[in-house]
């Protein structure tokens, strides 16, 4: 059985996962791009998406253990 801290723990992790691999990606493709190179544009656009992409795949995991 799933209990609230568990709930708690993947709010957290997801929260903080998501934050760090969108900003690393936002970061190092605005730096890119900035400087003229269009690859950056690739690690920028799909930041957001890819975040939430970790956050939910936390979330099925944990799904996982409900009972049928």
């Amino acid at each position: 059985m799933v209990t609230r801290a568990e709930i708690l723990v993947l709010g957290l992790t997801a929260g903080v996962l998501g934050s760090l691999l969108g900003g690393l990606m936002l970061g190092v493709g605005l730096g890119l791009a900035v400087n003229g190179a269009h690859i950056g544009w690739l690690l920028m656009l799909p930041a957001a998406p890819l975040s939430g992409l970790l956050g939910y795949l936390l979330a099925r995991r944990l799904a996982k253990q409900l009972p049928q």
